[in-house]
């Protein structure tokens, strides 16, 4: 008999993607159990849009993150698997067939998730675009098995929530990423490109960069709280790097205009650090998209950067910003 499933889907203001992502759900050739939709007080008309589909609906009074709605979804299912989705992704048609048939063939694994195609769920333009080619490019570069969670698109056996709990409330960003490694090497972890969602992204470069921000300050204190090997990683230590030392070493041309070829030669390096990023931009937008991107790429590197160090100073003055440093409850099986 097949494995009963769940889809949790937790959404906060999310009236411009959630009717295409639960036609998606509905759409998928292996039927779903159940489908959750938690909405994390929308102002919005996310209830009435959910309210169209043959789901449940759960409301909370305050926004509480989506760690908070992901628990409340565990709490409230009955599936052996579930299937999340961030509220922003549809899956193709076969996403939760090819997921069960890896957790089939592969018994060791407990946790399976996918990647962002190259089609966007909304084409809203160029910033888009950097962010879909980015995003799929460095999940296709790590696909196999891994220690990092990522659950815009995963399946997971039920039974890891209850022996190692459930996502740290506490976080409002990386709680997929901290629960991964609280899995560690007791329950693997594939991510595959046979699991694939069209995802609706960032598509103004303002808050791109602010939310980059945010997220960024987590990367300090939860790369503390690791116990493993680093888990995936979006960007090179190079590339950062070379980011980082470009504005910094900027006033060299005030002491002599010459000095202007070091942040020049370090942008170069900047472009070049990871060259199948380059050769992959290049293959899919051309050379014209490929200065666009890399303008964009060097503003969202830096903000990585600033981002990591307001976090590593935040962490060192107040231990208790990021992971939870008591055990995070356990979720009934």
């Amino acid at each position: 008999m097949a494995p009963t499933v769940s889809v949790i889907i937790p959404v906060h203001n999310g009236s411009k993607t959630l009717r295409a992502c639960l036609a998606a759900v509905y759409a998928q050739r292996h039927p779903v159990t159940e489908v959750i939709v938690v909405d994390d007080a929308s102002t919005d008309d996310t209830r009435e849009i959910a309210a169209g589909f043959p789901c449940r609906v759960l409301h909370t009074e305050r926004n509480a993150g989506p760690a908070a709605a992901r628990n409340r979804g565990i709490r409230a299912s009955t599936g052996e698997l579930l299937f999340f989705l961030d509220s922003d992704c549809a899956p193709e048609p076969e996403a939760l067939g090819n997921a069960l048939a890896i957790l089939a063939a592969q018994p060791d694994v407990a946790c399976v998730h996918g990647i962002y195609s190259l089609r966007p769920l909304y084409d809203d333009g160029p910033v888009e675009a950097y962010r879909l080619l980015h995003g799929h490019y460095w999940r296709l570069r790590n696909v196999g098995r891994v220690r990092t969670t990522l659950f815009a698109i995963c399946l997971i056996r039920r039974a890891v929530f209850a022996d190692v709990g459930g996502f740290d409330e506490r976080l409002r960003a990386s709680e997929d990423v901290e629960l991964g490694d609280r899995m560690g090497d007791r329950y693997g972890i594939v991510l595959t490109d046979t699991v694939v969602c069209r995802h609706d992204d960032d598509s103004h470069l303002g808050r791109l960069l602010r939310k980059q921000f945010g997220r960024s300050q987590l990367l300090v204190p939860v790369a503390l709280a690791e116990r493993g090997p680093a888990g995936i990683r979006a960007n090179t230590p190079a590339g950062l790097l070379c980011a980082a030392l470009v504005p910094a070493t900027l006033p060299l041309g005030l002491a002599a205009p010459a000095l202007l070829l070091v942040p020049l030669g370090l942008l170069l390096l900047f472009a070049v650090a990871d060259p199948g990023l380059l050769r992959f931009v290049a293959g899919r937008r051309g050379p014209g998209f490929v200065v666009f991107f890399y303008v964009v790429h060097l503003l969202v590197q830096l903000t990585v950067v600033a981002g990591a160090v307001i976090g590593g100073l935040r962490h060192l003055v107040d231990r208790d910003f990021g992971p939870a440093r008591v055990a995070v409850a356990k979720l009934p099986r």
